[in-house]
């Protein structure tokens, strides 16, 4: 995953140290040695997450990090604190600035990779939530900005999946100081069932159980679609760091190194808890959104008029970001033909299940939209050619490669697409000549035989499952 790292150290080594080790694993590192070269290099250049040392001249980085939750523009950014200090203490006030994670010197190389693998995927997501209600807002929808920190972090629902009856008893009073309402469970099984059954705003996981895998339960939590995204907090021993990174790898948002800090413990399930009901209310924004008539009321996909609103913040986001963000358009051969000879209600069961099939060949913060007709448009953010590529091809394969069952007497029609790929150019790139470029893609494909993939480049288009596709779309 690339992702572009802000590192802030007042001290040279420490910063040649990170910047070493992070761009061996291909992130972009950025720099700044104080703090307020690090507030200025994020507003010039916003990173994806910052690594942040503490005990900085003038401004320390407590008040650093305070400054980035503060802002509405950059309050999503993650922050790593790394520093020397490790005191209970400190994390607990670093986490109360908005801290995201406390690591300590010298840092675990596994710990450091997976934390910060964590926390852009959190970032992507929560970008894709902040950039939607943006769109609902350039529609008429109402926009809320308060700060992540103005959520009530109170009279929760939490559920603690704890063997250990005086450990879940402790977790229990604690969380209580703030008028938490906590159940329990023994085992994998019982939490899980209690997690589909039941609303949860935090769900603590003790790594180890005796006999049981924990991180099965963090995986079957991640796998289904009511609990995808409910917070979870993993308590670990000091040596489990293979465990735990494998746990960020699964989707887990935080952890607790026992013994277990009564305040720590507090504060990161405030947090959590926040950023859960925050997420809630960007939900809630743009679920109004929605009502205002954004989705294609046959496939419930995006419509064209939500596309184009989206793809105008999406084309502005990538330009500030300079990261890379690809286009594909498609739309289904000789669909005119499956009407005449079938009728429309057969076509609509087309329509229909191919926006079934589009959607699982998708990430969640991609976007997909009928266009117009049998022609849709997906918005991959940062996607690179290469990978936009491989998307259109594996999409093309599916959609050829079973057919679609119908209500027609021949009960099933075979359907292929032929689909146009582009990237955004730069900072003169516009909606229209991104659409444009994907369309003139997906037409050159229909000329040629239909039931392609065709990539767009500026040294010209190509048929993406022939080998000189995926060298052009590199070179470029």
């Amino acid at each position: 995953m690339s992702a572009r790292v802000l590192v802030v150290d007042d001290l040279l080594p420490n910063v040649k140290l990170l910047e070493a080790k992070l761009t061996s694993e291909y992130f972009e590192v950025l720099t700044a040695s104080d703090g307020p070269a690090a507030l200025e290099m994020i507003q010039e250049h916003p990173p994806d997450i910052v690594l942040l040392d503490i005990m900085m001249p003038g401004m320390d980085g407590f008040e650093v990090c305070t400054r980035i939750k503060e802002n509405p523009k950059t309050m999503h950014i993650p922050v790593v604190m790394v520093t020397a200090l490790s005191g209970a203490s400190d994390r607990v006030r670093g986490i109360e600035c908005g801290a995201d994670d406390f690591l300590t010197k010298p840092v675990n190389d596994m710990a450091l990779f997976a934390r910060v693998r964590s926390l852009v995927r959190l970032k992507m997501m929560m970008d894709e939530w902040g950039m939607r209600e943006q769109t609902s807002d350039q529609l008429g929808a109402m926009r809320d900005e308060r700060p992540i920190a103005d959520e009530d972090a109170t009279n929760a629902r939490v559920l603690i999946l704890d063997d250990n009856a005086v450990a879940a008893a402790q977790a229990v009073e604690t969380l209580k100081w703030d008028q938490n309402e906590v159940a329990t469970a023994t085992t994998v099984e019982d939490a899980y069932a209690m997690s589909i059954d039941e609303d949860f705003d935090l769900i603590i996981v003790n790594l180890d159980l005796s006999e049981q895998d924990a991180l099965r339960l963090c995986s079957h939590l991640r796998s289904t679609d009511k609990t995808r995204q409910i917070p979870i907090l993993l308590v670990v021993e000091e040596d489990e760091i293979e465990r735990l990174a494998k746990g960020f790898d699964l989707g887990i948002n935080d952890y607790l190194i026992k013994p277990i800090d009564p305040n720590e413990l507090l504060a990161r399930a405030r947090t959590q808890i926040r950023r859960w009901r925050y997420q809630g209310r960007l939900r809630s924004n743009y679920e109004r959104s929605i009502e205002m008539a954004l989705t294609d009321s046959l496939t419930g996909l995006y419509n064209r008029r939500y596309l184009m609103a989206h793809l105008d913040g999406q084309l502005k986001r990538m330009q500030l970001s300079e990261k890379a963000m690809s286009l594909m358009m498609f739309d289904i051969d000789f669909f005119k033909s499956v009407n005449d000879t079938h009728g429309h209600g057969v076509g609509d069961e087309v329509l229909r299940e191919l926006a079934v099939r589009v959607t699982k060949n998708l990430r969640s913060f991609d976007t997909v939209a009928r266009y117009g007709g049998e022609e849709f448009v997906v918005v991959m953010p940062d996607t690179d050619l290469g990978i936009a590529m491989s998307v259109a091809e594996r999409l093309r394969a599916n959609v050829a490669g079973e057919p679609f069952k119908v209500s027609a007497p021949v009960g099933e029609l075979s359907i292929t697409l032929s689909i146009g790929v582009t990237r955004a150019l730069g900072v003169d790139d516009t909606t229209d000549a991104l659409i444009g470029r994907a369309d003139e893609a997906l037409y050159h494909g229909k000329r040629t035989g239909r039931n392609k993939a065709i990539v767009w480049t500026e040294s010209g288009m190509y048929d993406i499952s022939q080998p000189q596709a995926r060298e052009a779309a590199f070179v470029e």
